[in-house]
């Protein structure tokens, strides 16, 4: 899936997360991570947000991800809609995500 505009998903309430995507400026995709509990959590967080874009097949991109304590499942649900919003997806087979 290629990221061709810039898109957002989420809020920054407590809980939550925001994540904004947006085209690649190089070949490649860079994953930025800004979290309240970085310390505790970092590695599952960026774990979690890689797994999502790869399933996704986001290859090229820059991710930016502001995390208030979001669940893996919410981290799933917003990175997966900002992509889908920044690859201007119209129809999704849902059944292929897990």
């Amino acid at each position: 899936m290629k990221i061709v505009k810039e898109a957002l998903a989420g809020t920054l309430e407590s809980s939550d997360l925001l994540v904004k995507v947006s085209p690649a400026a190089g070949d490649g995709l860079d994953v930025v991570i800004s979290s309240e509990v970085m310390q505790q959590f970092g590695a599952q967080i960026e774990q979690v947000v890689r797994d999502t874009l790869n399933a996704l097949g986001v290859t090229d991109g820059l991710v930016v991800v502001e995390d208030k304590g979001a669940l893996d499942c919410a981290i799933r649900a917003r990175v997966q809609t900002a992509v889908l919003r920044g690859a201007e997806v119209q129809t999704f087979n849902w059944s292929a995500l897990s």
